[in-house]
């Protein structure tokens, strides 16, 4: 992942820091086994909580399971972020969700 969504990521995380709130409440990161990856951020007392995601998904079956080598799936899930996509969306995936989390207009 280029250092650019990275380090995006760590300001988006670090401003919602607040010596209490990331006790509960953070990012994880993890691999998936179709292959690909999955990660899942919490936005519960973030101004995030409330706004509208449109989901993505891309190569995913009415089962929300991949059909395709090719997938990506982004939603939002209770108080959870969801974004998973195949071993070569990892960057997507992240900007997906930073291009929401920093939209002024939302």
């Amino acid at each position: 992942m280029p250092a650019d969504a990275l380090s995006r990521l760590a300001r988006w995380f670090a401003a919602h820091c607040d010596g209490e709130r990331e006790h509960h409440h953070g990012v994880s990161l993890t691999s998936t086994d179709n292959p690909g990856w999955w990660m899942k951020i919490d936005l519960t007392a973030t101004e995030l909580a409330s706004r509208p995601f449109a989901p993505v998904r891309q190569g995913i079956g009415r089962n929300g399971h991949p059909k395709a080598a090719r997938w990506l799936r982004c939603h939002i899930e209770g108080s959870i972020w969801h974004g998973a996509g195949d071993e070569t969306r990892l960057k997507e995936i992240t900007e997906i969700f930073l291009n929401w989390a920093e939209a002024s207009d939302a």
